[in-house]
């Protein structure tokens, strides 16, 4: 740990008024020389030492973190507070808003004596100040514009985790992918999918199961089944064009300040899995398309994944190398991601010791299983003077543990914190509002009407042409129509496909972590 004396001597300057010298132990650890989001202010003993600031850098942003504790301890305010002032500083931010109330940081929030005390406290210079928002939504169900993704890009990986397939239905999802792939059958939505999986089955296109790796006809029947029972329960509407591009989320406001992008799911949160699942989408495709840029002054986006325990529950080893390899690599691309959860428990190690940014809310130990809980978490911070057992007990709302990766990339002391206050609504802006900020946005043109062309789909269900009567002397004879095997499988079709590599489709078949397809935008 840094004492007040060194990082005096290394120019940085300590901040008054922590005469406590472990606060002052504390207080030099956060007294970073570069710009920095400002956190709060230390707690010890109950007292809040608004001297000592518990800060972020910024370059430190794209190493990732968890923002963790019980429900009802603050974890969505601290979202709205980091993604304010990631925000001002320029940097493009991602929020999944999974209970409906992270609109209100398109407004500015409203003073109190509850929010002027709680500036008072840290030492916080409060201002109600609105930042600029874009609003999405899941396949247009709710309040945003609608994201969609097509059956193609989005992969067998992912779209197994969403039907809840096995190993071995994964494995065989993965082969009618590439059967369509190859084949050059779009698959844009689930009717595409459905299409290719009940030709595969028909009499008519049995034979082409032996072509690709031994799919058995029981394990394309079970996936059928899931198909039409997934698309019975409403969710048709998440997939298909305009697919929407992730590009969008590195946007800027003309005043410099960077956008954020609020995914509005509460019209979803009764499927967990699926949106999820979703989160991860959004994040492999930007992991696809952007370059490397090593080390930067910032980050070039920060996405908050809520809900992070869903995407790892009952996850297949492959999908867990997968989210593994992205997490891992993704900061080389100036993204930083923050996983939002209740226990780093709910973290797989593997991840978990790639999130070099901690903020732990209170924990609760109701439970023999939850004080399991509560010393697991404790065992992932660096030693400390606290009790941090007690201490995460007895936080209250607003208030956590922090520990950062400080400017040379060492975790800096671990820190009790009182948080600051957002300068943004804390609460859900008016629904009309929302709808107007919807209507009005750039994006809405683009994305707001659904459009079904020519796919798999479509290309299945076309019959071959009636035979035609010989034409008469001196007229040159037509060709009969190819009949529908020779349209889909036919080795004519297939070399076409291979010299398409400049084509969309060309680009779209070359498949990357989770067997999503990489794109050029």
């Amino acid at each position: 740990m840094m004492s007040s004396g060194d990082a005096e001597e290394a120019g940085v300057k300590v901040p008054a008024g922590a005469a406590d010298p472990v606060v002052a132990g504390i207080a030099a650890g956060y007294a970073f020389a570069g710009q920095a989001l400002e956190l709060g202010a230390v707690l010890r003993d109950g007292h809040c030492f608004p001297g000592a600031q518990v800060r972020i850098p910024l370059p430190m942003l794209n190493r990732h973190g968890l923002v963790a504790g019980a429900t009802g301890t603050g974890k969505t305010k601290t979202l709205q507070l980091i993604a304010e002032q990631l925000s001002a500083h320029g940097v493009p931010v991602f929020l999944a808003d999974v209970k409906g109330d992270l609109s209100g940081i398109a407004a500015p929030g409203q003073p109190g004596a509850g929010v002027e005390g709680r500036a008072a406290e840290v030492g916080q210079q409060w201002t109600a100040t609105g930042f600029p928002a874009e609003f999405l939504a899941l396949g247009g169900l709710g309040h945003g514009v609608p994201v969609r993704a097509t059956i193609t890009s989005f992969g067998p990986l992912l779209l197994a985790k969403v039907l809840q397939l096995n190993r071995t239905q994964e494995q065989s999802l993965g082969l009618i992918f590439h059967y369509a792939d190859t084949k050059g059958l779009e698959l844009i939505d689930l009717k595409d999918l459905r299409a290719v999986v009940a030709f595969l089955t028909s009499p008519e296109g049995k034979a082409e199961l032996k072509d690709i790796g031994g799919l058995s006809t029981a394990t394309a029947g079970v996936i059928l089944r899931s198909l039409t029972a997934f698309e019975a329960q409403g969710m048709a509407d998440f997939f298909g064009e305009p697919e929407f591009d992730t590009a969008d989320l590195l946007r800027t406001a003309p005043d410099g300040r960077g956008m954020v992008s609020v995914l509005e799911l509460p019209a979803v949160q009764d499927k967990p899995l699926l949106f999820s699942t979703f989160l991860m989408w959004l994040l492999a495709d930007l992991f696809h398309d952007l370059p490397e840029i090593g080390d930067a002054d910032r980050p070039r986006l920060v996405f908050f994944f809520d809900e992070a325990h869903l995407l790892f529950d009952e996850a297949s080893k492959a999908f867990l190398d997968s989210i593994t390899q992205t997490v891992r690599l993704i900061r080389s691309k100036g993204v930083g991601v923050f996983f939002v959860t209740q226990t780093p428990k709910d973290v797989p190690s593997d991840v978990l010791g790639q999130l070099g940014n901690r903020v732990q809310h209170a924990l609760r130990a109701f439970t023999p299983e939850d004080q399991k809980a509560l010393r697991a978490t404790v065992q992932t911070f660096p030693k400390s003077s606290y009790d941090l057992e007690e201490l995460l007990t007895g936080l209250g709302t607003g208030e956590a543990v922090v520990t950062v990766l400080g400017e040379t990339g060492a975790p800096t002391p671990v820190a009790a914190t009182r948080l600051r206050a957002p300068e943004s609504l804390m609460g859900p802006v008016d629904a009309a509002e929302l709808d107007a900020a919807v209507r009005g946005s750039a994006l809405h043109g683009r994305y707001a009407q659904a459009v079904d062309r020519e796919s798999a789909y479509e290309k299945l269900q076309r019959t071959p042409a009636e035979p035609q009567a010989p034409a008469a002397r001196g007229e040159a004879v037509r060709r009969e129509e190819p009949s529908l095997v020779e349209q889909v499988v036919g080795s004519g079709m297939f070399r076409s496909l291979a010299r398409s590599v400049g084509t969309q489709l060309g680009r779209e078949i070359t498949r990357s972590l989770f067997g999503t397809a990489r794109r050029r935008r």
